[in-house]
């Protein structure tokens, strides 16, 4: 399936298929029926210790197991203070963005592959599912991960781990300068994970989960494709700069949530320690919105969980079924937008078609290139 395919098929409002991970039993349409519980989720603001001043990657694995061990403790503790505190179970939990590695700073690709990027189904990606499983909680983690079709490449993934340690999604992030992204090997990824992979959503029993990966937040279409499944819950792991007014991807998540009828839940780093860069640089503002666009909890500087707010789900759905102005989903205008998006090519994709590593200054040139060529289309001066 091609991207003119893929928009089309949007905009006729014939959404993607949903993955195995994302399909329900039999009866499920019942449960759908019923209102899911009022729950507690939690953006979790833990500070991350990078792996950068590893000089190993057996030492980069050590400090990633550390980190699942000590942000564990702090599930469980943040779990038994808020059940006495609002009485409401925590079910949902989301991580900041690289909460285990930090990001590569100096490091070429094939380094920070060895040392921080984890393998589907291994040793660290066991360990984060049983933490969802002891907690009783969706968890949703951001790490880099190894995908076996593309043995050279690593992406990174936003990843949900269900109460019984199943993973019930897997989104790679599909914007990002420097990380390879599915759109960098597109035709070879829609060969070998189908196009249902590409914008999953999860239907759970406390909603239905979609994801979107730090600076994506600037970007409306991939909430909107998410949202276009049905995500009602947007979970946006993020390592982020926070300032005492407005930052852009604060307004873009209180847009996101107000475009798409739907919860934000976006967790930040409370600080990335061990690199020269300032540790925080990087801290405060996770917060959880309501799909009015308010602001339901915020958390100051530091890690914590005051990031936290119980979520009704049924009363979400009930405002999406009314009719009026505000019901912004129903009144979309798809195929008015299908033609020039599908007609317009801005960032190629397949920038790198045999899976290969790229480094920084080729990554660079291809930039440059896509913003000479919108200058000669027109779309830029």
């Amino acid at each position: 399936m091609n991207r003119r395919q893929l928009l089309a098929g949007l905009s006729a409002g014939a959404l993607l298929p949903m993955t195995h991970a994302d399909a329900q039993p039999s009866g499920a349409g019942a449960q759908q029926a019923a209102a899911p519980p009022r729950f507690t989720a939690i953006a979790l603001q833990v500070r991350c210790d990078a792996v950068n001043q590893d000089a190993t990657p057996e030492a980069a694995r050590a400090r990633m197991a550390a980190a699942v061990q000590r942000v564990g403790a702090q599930i469980g503790a943040a779990r038994g203070f808020l059940q006495g505190f609002n009485g409401y179970d925590v079910r949902l939990v989301v991580l900041p963005e690289y909460w285990m590695t930090s990001f590569p700073l100096g490091e070429t690709r094939e380094q920070w592959q060895a040392k921080a990027a984890i393998d589907v189904g291994g040793r660290e990606s066991d360990a984060i599912a049983a933490l969802a499983q002891r907690h009783r909680v969706f968890l949703c983690s951001n790490h880099y991960e190894n995908d076996a079709a593309f043995p050279d490449l690593y992406f990174q993934a936003n990843v949900v781990y269900a109460p019984s340690g199943d993973v019930v999604l897997r989104y790679r992030r599909m914007i990002s300068l420097y990380t390879p992204t599915p759109y960098d090997v597109w035709d070879r990824y829609l060969q070998v994970h189908g196009a249902d992979a590409v914008f999953p959503v999860a239907h759970t029993e406390i909603g239905v989960l979609g994801t979107i990966a730090s600076e994506e937040i600037l970007y409306p279409e991939i909430a909107r494709m998410h949202a276009l499944r049905g995500a009602e819950i947007l979970l946006h792991p993020t390592s982020e700069v926070a300032a005492p007014g407005l930052t852009p991807k604060h307004i873009g998540k209180m847009a996101r949530a107000i475009e798409n009828m739907a919860y934000v839940v976006s967790a930040n780093s409370a600080g990335i320690f061990g690199t020269p860069v300032t540790a925080q640089a990087t801290d405060a503002m996770s917060v959880v919105i309501d799909s009015g666009g308010r602001v339901l909890a915020e958390a100051g500087h530091g890690e914590t969980f005051n990031a936290n707010a119980v979520l009704d789900v049924g009363e979400l759905r009930e405002k999406r079924r009314h009719i009026g102005m505000t019901n912004l989903l129903s009144r979309l205008p798809l195929a008015a937008f299908a033609g020039p998006y599908a007609d317009t090519t801005l960032a190629p994709p397949n920038k790198t078609p045999d899976g290969r590593m790229i480094e920084r200054p080729e990554v660079l040139a291809r930039q440059r290139a896509v913003i000479e060529r919108m200058t000669r289309d027109g779309i830029i001066r």
